[in-house]
Formats: structure tokens, sequence, C-alpha cells
């Protein structure tokens, strides 16, 4: 069991690296700009704040689960 949780936070961990958040409008802008500074920074800042209310949910999920799990000992 704790094997497949292992698996499953490496496959979510992996996933993150490559990922691409920009919305076509922005992309399109931003592809014209000849450093690819700005795209670069932009798309991290689009992951930053996509990534913060999964982090606060996931949180909460997992004190929610260890709260009732150790209530049923």
């Amino acid at each position: 069991m704790k094997l497949q949780r292992l698996y499953i936070l490496f496959f979510f961990v992996v996933l993150t690296f490559k990922t691409q958040a920009q919305c076509a409008m922005c992309r399109a802008v931003l592809e014209n700009e000849q450093g690819q500074t700005t795209a670069e920074g932009i798309n991290n800042g689009i992951v930053y704040l996509m990534a913060i209310p999964y982090l606060l949910v996931g949180s909460l999920a997992v004190y929610i689960y260890y709260r009732f799990f150790k209530l049923k000992k």
C-alpha cells in the first residue's frame, strides 16, 4: 500500500516538471519576444498560482483523513 502511494506521488511530481500553463493568447503574444525570459517568468508564475490551491486542499484532505483515521483506533 505504501509503495502504491509512493508511485502515485512520484507520478504527480514528474508530471509537474513539463507543465505549460499559458493560455493561447498569452502564448501568442509572448512567443514573439526574442529572449523568451518573460514567457518563462509568466509560465512559472501561472504554475505557482495554480499549485497553491491544490496544496491547500490536499493538506486539508490529509488532515481530515488522519483525524478520522486516528479516531477509529
